[in-house]
């Protein structure tokens, strides 16, 4: 016969029995499946609603390909072409040329359709956030680009620079 064992309670105390090795190894790992799931999940959100995908393609019956463009710095700001160069070419478009617009003063940045194919220029518009009523066309044969992007001083509030 097994002796039973002599427990004291004392009132307001808690006493607690050591966990089962294999109990708290599954808590552990339910933890980490967490946090996995939390990051994944986080990861989904924000490729969908803060970089959704967007088309680098060429629309329309000219030469197939990826769209090309040239971004212009018209704000001044240290490092906004290459900020925008950078995160165009990231999502696919072809940037063949940053460099400083011919002045510093431009207020809101802009989309110029040099191809006449406005979609290439809204597609273009809607991967850095800017609104449809700042592409303007001004076609240019002597421009070998679809499409060139003039950062203005609204530069913190395109998506580059989230």
């Amino acid at each position: 016969m097994k002796a039973a064992r002599a427990r004291t309670v004392v009132p307001g105390r808690t006493v607690s029995t050591p966990k089962d090795p294999r109990t708290l190894v599954l808590d552990v790992i339910i933890g980490a499946l967490g946090l996995l799931v939390l990051v994944l999940a986080y990861s989904f959100a924000s490729r969908i609603l803060f970089r959704p995908p967007v088309d680098p393609v060429r629309s329309g019956s000219g030469t197939p390909g990826t769209i090309q463009l040239d971004v212009l710095n018209g704000c001044g700001a240290p490092g906004a072409g290459t900020s925008a160069t950078a995160y165009l070419r990231a999502r696919g478009f072809d940037v063949v040329e940053y460099r400083n617009y011919r002045s510093f003063d431009v207020r809101e940045s802009l989309v110029i359709d040099r191809a006449g194919n406005r979609e290439n220029a809204e597609k273009v518009a809607y991967a850095l956030g800017i609104r449809k009523g700042n592409i303007i066309q001004q076609i240019n044969e002597d421009y070998y680009v679809d499409v060139s992007v003039l950062i203005g001083r609204d530069y913190p509030t395109l998506k580059p620079s989230h």
